[in-house]
């Protein structure tokens, strides 16, 4: 599990059906090491922080495995590392193996696997293509976000150790899951509550989901 490249970008003003939107979705590839934050990495800047960004969604990973899917699906589209607009574009690491709570080491960094992605509008900004919010989403492959416990350098190369998981660890294709397909599922529901490492807005969504459910 490593690192494959590191991508950082910030906001830029850009037009998308007839309104002005300011987005930090467009990431350029780094060479050299850069420092990760607990917010964000050194040079990357989110735009939305009601949405995007904060300490639950300080980097976004992606795993590099799915640019396959996306040339099959996009011909012509020129697929470059972090298109996505992930931080990290990562080898070895896939949703269903990846839990949340997962702890890694990254060189003297320390990250944790907090929440899978949720596409907004500005994914299909960056593409071009308002269906591709609904494409990403039917693809379960949403990649995921990280909170940074320690702070350090990183780059190109690196690999991601795990070092702990919660005993009763939920898979982010899980949560994909409950989010956006199987939406009764009750004992997975349970079990997305009752982690300890899933942020309290993904718990207030899932509670307030199972409190519908039960009326």
């Amino acid at each position: 599990m490593r690192i494959i490249s590191v991508n950082v970008g910030l906001p830029r003003e850009v037009l998308w059906q007839g309104k002005r939107v300011t987005t930090g979705i467009f990431k350029d590839r780094v060479e050299g090491p850069v420092s990760l934050r607990t917010l964000n990495l050194e040079g990357d800047q989110q735009a939305d922080l009601s949405v995007h960004g904060g300490v639950d969604k300080a980097v976004y990973a992606y795993p590099s495995e799915h640019y396959g899917f996306w040339r099959a699906e996009l011909p012509g589209v020129d697929l470059r590392w972090g298109l996505f607009g992930e931080n990290r574009t990562t080898e070895g690491l896939l949703e269903e193996s990846v839990y949340i709570g997962d702890r890694f080491q990254i060189g003297d960094a320390e990250v944790l696997v907090t929440e899978p992605r949720m596409p907004c509008f500005k994914l299909g900004l960056k593409f071009g293509r308002a269906d591709m919010i609904k494409r990403f989403l039917a693809s379960r492959r949403t990649g995921f976000y990280f909170a940074v416990a320690r702070e350090g350098m990183i780059g190109i190369g690196n690999v991601l150790e795990l070092i702990g998981r919660e005993q009763e660890a939920i898979s982010v294709v899980d949560v994909t899951r409950l989010y956006g397909f199987e939406k009764d599922d009750v004992k997975t529901l349970r079990r997305a509550l009752e982690g300890e490492a899933l942020p309290q807005s993904g718990k207030d969504f899932f509670q307030h989901r199972r409190e519908r459910q039960k009326s």
